[in-house]
C-alpha cells in the first residue's frame, strides 16, 4: 500500500541531487574550457549561429547530458564546409527556469532583435 504520493520529494532526494546533476556539469565544464581555450584559437568559423560549441553547451544545460550530447554530435555531423549554415537554435526543452537561475548561454544565443524601422515612403 502505498502511503504517500509518487509526485512529493523525499526529504533526502536533496542531498542526493548532485549526483544526477553531475554527468551534465561536467560535460559543461569541458565544453566551457574548450570555449575559454581552443575555440578562439580557431576564430568565427562556424557556419551556424549560435557555434557549435554554444549550441553544446545550451543542450546540455537544457536538455541534460545524454540528449544534450546527442543534439550536439548531430550539430557537429552538419556542420562541414558544404552545410548552408544559418541559424540552428537548440530545440527548446522541458524545463522550467526559476527566476534569476537561467543559466547565461541561454540568453547569448537568444539575442533580442530589434524590429525593423518602418519604411519611408
Amino acid at each position: 500500500m502505498i502511503t504517500q504520493s509518487p509526485f512529493t520529494t523525499r526529504p533526502d532526494a536533496a542531498e542526493w541531487s548532485w549526483l544526477r546533476a553531475l554527468p551534465s556539469t561536467l560535460l559543461a565544464w569541458l565544453l566551457m574550457a574548450y570555449r575559454a581555450v581552443i575555440s578562439p584559437l580557431y576564430g568565427q568559423v562556424c557556419r551556424y549561429f549560435p557555434s557549435c560549441s554554444a549550441y553544446a553547451l545550451e543542450a546540455v544545460h537544457v536538455h541534460g547530458a545524454l540528449k544534450g550530447s546527442w543534439l550536439s554530435a548531430r550539430r557537429l555531423g552538419s556542420c562541414h564546409p558544404w552545410s548552408k549554415g544559418g541559424v540552428d537554435a537548440v530545440p527548446p526543452g522541458k524545463r522550467i527556469w526559476p527566476p534569476g537561475r537561467r543559466p547565461k548561454i541561454i540568453d547569448l544565443n537568444h539575442p533580442v532583435i530589434p524590429p525593423d524601422p518602418p519604411a519611408e515612403q
